[in-house]
């Protein structure tokens, strides 16, 4: 299926989530939210995709955040235009987050607003040495939206997290690896290719397993360490039993690489 603001694609179990508006830095409006809901919905059940890559169209931008200038049309009725937005937009994330496969924000330019939730929503991310972050939600009267407001305190902490709305300061790569919101930062021209890299070393693991480690960590931070423990011991033995952990441990006892399918 193809879309007017993305392309979508699956390639060797990795799917790539490609935001496709460069005229407009790949800023979100209603109809690119609606069509990223829809992206997501078939990604999540796809067999197929093992891992999932999200990032910008050229070298600008990741993702400019939602469409500012779709809300100063019709100022009177934009609170209905932004419920309408946020419902696909964090549907799409949710989907995203519970998902078995990996996902990968490679963050190629600017992630603002939006952009910066998509990308703080995601697993793990990579960054071009030539990207940039910002909330600029306040500097335009708003609050945030995309699910930033939970994730980002986890990772930067609240005082970081609470820093970057009320000043809406302007991370650059190194800052936002020094800071935790991204994993690593590469230079721009071996950008494509480590994400490659990476990307195909996630969807060559075991999925399944990959899955119970985003649960285990969605759900550690509000639940007690008992409770905790116990989701952790149903997950484990769970796994134990599945195709991938009876072929890892073989694989561990035969002392060769092993070979995981799903």
């Amino acid at each position: 299926m193809s879309y007017l603001n993305f392309d979508y694609g699956v390639h060797e179990h990795v799917a790539r989530i490609t935001i496709n508006r460069p005229q407009a830095y790949n800023a979100l409006d209603l109809d690119s939210m609606k069509e990223l809901c829809d992206i997501v919905n078939r990604c999540s059940s796809d067999r197929a995709v093992r891992a999932v890559v999200v990032t910008g169209a050229g070298v600008k931008a990741f993702c400019a955040g939602g469409d500012v200038a779709a809300f100063a049309k019709d100022p009177d009725t934009v609170d209905l235009l932004l419920k309408e937005m946020t419902g696909f937009f964090h549907l799409a994330i949710s989907r995203l987050a519970w998902m078995d496969a990996p996902v990968l924000a490679a963050v190629n330019g600017v992630a603002a607003g939006a952009g910066l939730s998509l990308a703080a929503a995601c697993d793990l991310a990579l960054a071009s040495d030539t990207a940039t972050f910002t909330s600029a939600y306040t500097q335009i009267g708003l609050s945030p939206d995309g699910s930033s407001s939970y994730f980002l305190p986890r990772i930067l902490g609240r005082r970081r997290a609470m820093e970057l709305y009320l000043t809406n300061r302007k991370l650059s790569a190194r800052e936002a690896l020094e800071w935790g919101l991204v994993n690593t930062v590469v230079p721009q021209a071996e950008f494509a290719a480590e994400t490659e890299r990476l990307a195909t070393q996630l969807a060559s693991g075991p999925t399944r397993a990959y899955g119970g480690v985003k649960k285990l960590l969605m759900m550690s931070i509000n639940d007690t360490l008992e409770s905790q423990m116990e989701r952790e011991t149903r997950q484990i033995a769970e796994l134990g039993l599945s195709a991938d952990g009876r072929e890892g441990v073989r694989a561990f006892v035969e002392k060769r690489k092993p070979r995981f399918g799903a």
